[in-house]
């Protein structure tokens, strides 16, 4: 009778773990898009009460918030990249650096964001394996920066910065600042090292981790570097 009640109860968890197998990244999924949708969604709300669709045609448009929030982003980039455009963002820009608080928040976003999106930057394009917390343990990194200057008296090498994130959350994590010599490059892209740390390195891509060659580094390498 125990025998028969261990076995069902081993078919049952397995039988559970299978549906959350399924459903559990599908929900997770839907959530997080959701999610964004509705943050893009809310771009209606800049739209005065007379110009919303539910006052001119009667009845709300879904997704027209997120139409408008692309369209408000192209005619932003539009106008920031032509001339007038990027003399009234340096207008606005200097109007927001006489407001203490203001000035600081905004900066620090600013040189985050274009250190980020630009497409010449070269953080976060590499993927990378140091000796933390000590000799003999490895972690998984992300390089944020090539080439740190540092006072010489402190140190002699030339050192970059690299992201040590924490599992599974990878928004968190330390700041390094490692001779040139000790980071090793791997052989995987900033999405695969993501997922890595995500997953808590359940998820190994191509089933290993390899240091990259030097031809697999310069294919990576992004153009004009």
């Amino acid at each position: 009778m125990t025998d028969n009640r261990n076995r069902m109860m081993t078919t049952l968890r397995k039988y559970i773990i299978a549906g959350l197998l399924v459903w559990l990244p599908l929900v997770v999924t839907i959530i997080i898009i959701k999610f964004v949708v509705d943050i893009l969604d809310g771009a209606i709300l800049l739209l005065p009460l007379e110009y919303r669709p539910e006052a001119l045609l009667g009845f709300s448009v879904p997704g027209f918030g997120i139409i408008l929030a692309v369209a408000v982003l192209v005619i932003t980039g539009l106008l920031a990249t032509n001339l007038l455009g990027r003399r009234l963002v340096a207008v606005w820009e200097t109007i927001l650096g006489k407001i203490p608080l203001v000035r600081t928040i905004y900066n620090s976003v600013k040189q985050i964001s274009t250190t980020l999106f630009a497409s010449q930057g070269k953080s976060f394009r590499k993927v990378v394996m140091v000796e933390y917390p000590r000799k003999g343990i490895w972690g998984i990194g992300f390089l944020s920066n090539d080439d740190v200057e540092i006072d010489a008296r402190l140190i002699d090498k030339q050192v970059q910065a690299v992201f040590l994130p924490t599992t599974p959350n990878p928004t968190s994590g330390f700041i390094l600042m490692i001779p040139k010599e000790d980071i090793t490059e791997l052989n995987m892209t900033v999405e695969d090292g993501f997922k890595f740390v995500i997953s808590m390195g359940v998820i190994v891509p191509g089933g290993r981790i390899k240091p990259a060659s030097a031809t697999d580094a310069a294919a990576r390498a992004p153009a004009g570097s």
